[in-house]
């Protein structure tokens, strides 16, 4: 008699339980428009801690948003039958911000650290770009602070930027970020794109840190990997790369929404850089029309090495 599936992999597809019961070693799960992305990373977290025994605390599940956060946290809650609260499950900002709590006086960030939202942030460029005297039709805070945070999101740093600036515009953003970043520290405070580049520099510098995360994170969980810019890619690889248990959802629908800014190269550079990865294909669709879909495979082909069909239900 065939052994039964363990209740928390009920109401799977075939497609979703084999990407649940995925254990050890790197993984990409390939999510087309409403294949169920978010019920499998969900599904698999409980997974590794009721069947898997796993330690919750040693599983990092990192998402985009507070709300999507919100919603694997509630999701895991009621399979397990549990109010406990995972404690590494959040977005890549949130779970930052407690390493730099926990570890930043590496770096002399004090754990009383303030967070300037997008609007402090702006209002701190506008006041530098006034004291410089500099022309805020020419140099507009928005502009400044926008590109700033482009700079930070690529780990480029004050010093370095210096070296790219091209024109007036760049070279008074170059003079501006330097100021910038001596103000936060003397208010005690980090922008969200701090919390991603200073937890960069922590695990470069202080190798023990990322020896403890890296322990700590035995099995590491990525939604909308397609999403992550250059220093959540990085963060991301660092903290696998002792054990690789790095699993990774891909949204193949971001591919047809152009303002959502889809970008493939996360995906691609995943498989060069695990090419052992498994992957996995969620070609099942609960949701969307067949001309999305199709025009989706269409980008799909065009775009990326990773094949998958659609199935109408």
């Amino acid at each position: 008699m065939p052994k039964q599936n363990p209740k928390i992999l009920e109401q799977l597809n075939k497609q979703q339980i084999e990407a649940v019961k995925h254990f050890e070693g790197p993984a990409l799960v390939v999510a087309g428009p409403g294949s169920g992305k978010t019920r499998v990373l969900t599904h698999r977290v409980a997974y590794l801690i009721k069947e898997k025994n796993i330690d919750e605390s040693n599983i990092l599940c990192v998402t985009f948003t507070n709300k999507a956060a919100g919603e694997v946290q509630g999701r895991v809650r009621r399979l397990l039958n549990t109010d406990k609260k995972l404690a590494w499950s959040g977005t890549f900002h949130s779970v930052c911000a407690k390493i730099l709590r926990k570890n930043g006086y590496y770096l002399g960030i004090p754990i009383s650290y303030v967070i300037y939202d997008q609007n402090d942030s702006i209002t701190l460029t506008k006041q530098i770009i006034k004291d410089f005297g500099m022309d805020t039709k020419k140099i507009k805070p928005r502009a400044v602070h926008g590109a700033i945070s482009s700079a930070k999101s690529e780990l480029i740093a004050p010093g370095e930027y210096d070296g790219y600036a091209r024109g007036y515009f760049q070279r008074s953003t170059a003079k501006i970020y330097h100021e910038y970043q001596k103000r936060l520290r003397k208010n005690n405070a980090l922008d969200f794109d701090d919390l991603l580049f200073e937890v960069v520099n922590l695990f470069r510098k202080e190798p023990q840190v990322l020896d403890h995360y890296q322990e700590q994170f035995r099995y590491i969980l990525v939604d909308e990997y397609q999403d992550t810019n250059h220093a959540q890619y990085t963060i991301t690889k660092m903290l696998a790369e002792k054990y690789g248990n790095l699993y990774v959802v891909g949204d193949m629908s971001q591919a047809i929404y152009s303002f959502r800014g889809a970008d493939y190269r996360n995906i691609l550079n995943f498989q060069q850089d695990y090419p052992e990865a498994k992957i996995y294909n969620l070609e099942r669709n609960y949701r969307s029309t067949q001309n999305i879909l199709d025009a989706a495979k269409n980008v799909i082909k065009n775009t990326t090495r990773t094949k998958k069909t659609e199935e109408k239900i």
